[in-house]
């Protein structure tokens, strides 16, 4: 079973936020990203789908319109959509406050029409609470398992798989432990990274002679506020790669319920922030110099995860850089969790209807590959107040929507963010690179400004 590709069955989708709440804070228009898991609605061309979803605040009706545009038969697949609202956006997380609610539980538990999936956009006691009183089966990793989730985990995997890493320490909880990590590393810089932290968050460069100097990924971060969190929850401490230029392309995997592993897509990441590891959003394919070794890497990452139990999708960040004999990737971390590029690949494979090649690494729509360039942080100030309908609108009107013949075009999303945020993401999709490209910065440029 792939969420991507069901025949039939319930997608309970749950897309709530069970991350660190003192990350998540200092992301724009958070809640929103709530939203990143609507392309499951395009799952809806099947006929034998049903989808639930589940929201904080309810879902503008103008963002449900512009996903059913893409189906073959809307007002059949609006019979098989349940949204289900809490009316509670500033209670966080999401499924905290929906078992605070026994009455849309039961609502939910009345919305699913036999065979059923829980989809959450991360997995914590929380969700397997939630799918314990559904009896209904998760589609993610058990909380059990999430270890191989964290920067530690990953090291212990990497290692397994035999895949290269930069040099490093895991498990790291201490003062003590960080001053010998540093004096074993070379360089005259090391990269401390928490072990739960997402999007680079949890980020910090360490100068070794001089600890005034330390850059944190996010801000106002202090030294003693970071420590305290590397005693709670650990971190590892790695070498620095100085090599310039670095590139950061990433690996899309999925293991089945039955055990069977995939890796579906590579990409290569934009990042941004302070420290230039936030991400901002993704390319694809990943380059083709270093795009085989990074899927080849994940293929054996992900038949290890899936002989420990791990279910679902997730994600595997790597370093790339030029070498002696082409190109190496290190693999920097794993993600077990829906992460930045799935909404991304999800919202080209549905709309072009195109497959995988893991031969190529390309997608194929026919014999036409597929190329997009996708973002998260599209802000402008000139499109807050306005709602998601009249953004959609002006878009189709410029000619920057979607070309349902050609399966080009924008596919957007965090459409929620437009009022109080001026804030939206796009997927550009494109027969050749540079037409995704091109088309991507044309679309910022019209609706994001210079």
């Amino acid at each position: 079973m792939s969420i991507f590709e069901p025949s039939e069955g319930t997608l309970v989708v749950v897309p709530s936020l069970s991350l660190p709440q003192d990350e998540l804070r200092r992301i724009t228009a958070a809640r929103s990203y709530e939203e990143r898991l609507l392309f499951l609605l395009l799952t809806l061309r099947e006929p034998g789908v049903k989808v639930v979803y589940l929201s904080s605040a309810p879902v503008d009706p103008d963002i449900i319109e512009y996903y059913f545009a893409f189906l073959p038969d809307p007002d059949d697949a609006a019979k098989r959509l349940t949204l289900i609202s809490l009316d509670d956006p500033w209670s966080q997380p999401l499924t905290r406050t929906l078992l605070d609610r026994p009455d849309a539980v039961e609502r939910v538990r009345a919305a699913i029409d036999g065979d059923a999936w829980l989809v959450p956009f991360v997995l914590s006691e929380l969700e397997e609470e939630l799918a314990s009183l559904l009896n209904v089966p998760l589609y993610g990793p058990a909380t059990s398992l999430s270890y191989y989730g964290s920067k530690s985990g990953a090291r212990e995997v990497g290692h397994e798989a035999g895949v290269p890493m930069a040099r490093g320490f895991g498990d790291v909880r201490s003062e003590l432990q960080i001053e010998e990590a540093l004096e074993a590393l070379p360089g005259e810089r090391v990269i401390v990274k928490l072990n739960d932290a997402y999007s680079g968050l949890g980020n910090a460069i360490v100068t070794k002679a001089d600890r005034s100097l330390t850059n944190f990924s996010a801000a106002g971060e202090t030294w003693e506020n970071y420590l305290r969190k590397i005693r709670d929850r650990g971190a590892v401490v790695e070498e620095f790669i100085e090599h310039r230029p670095l590139y950061y392309p990433s690996a899309l995997a999925q293991i089945t319920p039955g055990g069977q592993a995939r890796v579906l897509a590579t990409h290569d990441q934009v990042l941004g922030g302070p420290n230039g590891h936030v991400y901002q959003g993704c390319t694809f394919p990943a380059a083709p110099e270093y795009r085989a070794e990074v899927g080849q890497s994940a293929a054996r990452i992900a038949d290890i995860l899936a002989e420990r139990g791990v279910i679902g999708l997730f994600g595997m960040d790597f370093f790339a850089l030029k070498a002696d004999a082409g190109y190496a990737a290190l693999l920097c971390e794993i993600n077990l969790r829906i992460g930045g590029t799935t909404h991304p690949f999800g919202a080209a494979l549905l709309t072009t209807g195109a497959t995988y090649d893991p031969a190529t690494g390309h997608l194929m729509s026919g014999d036409q590959p597929k190329f997009y360039t996708a973002t998260d942080n599209c802000a402008s100030g000139c499109l807050r107040g306005r709602t998601p309908g009249e953004v959609m609108r002006t878009a189709d009107r410029l000619g920057i929507g979607f070309d349902a013949e050609r399966r080009t075009g924008n596919v957007f999303h965090l459409l929620g963010a437009i009022p109080e945020h001026g804030k939206l993401g796009f997927t550009s999709i494109g027969n050749s690179r540079e037409e995704a490209d091109e088309l991507h910065a044309l679309t910022r440029r019209l609706l994001c400004g210079p």
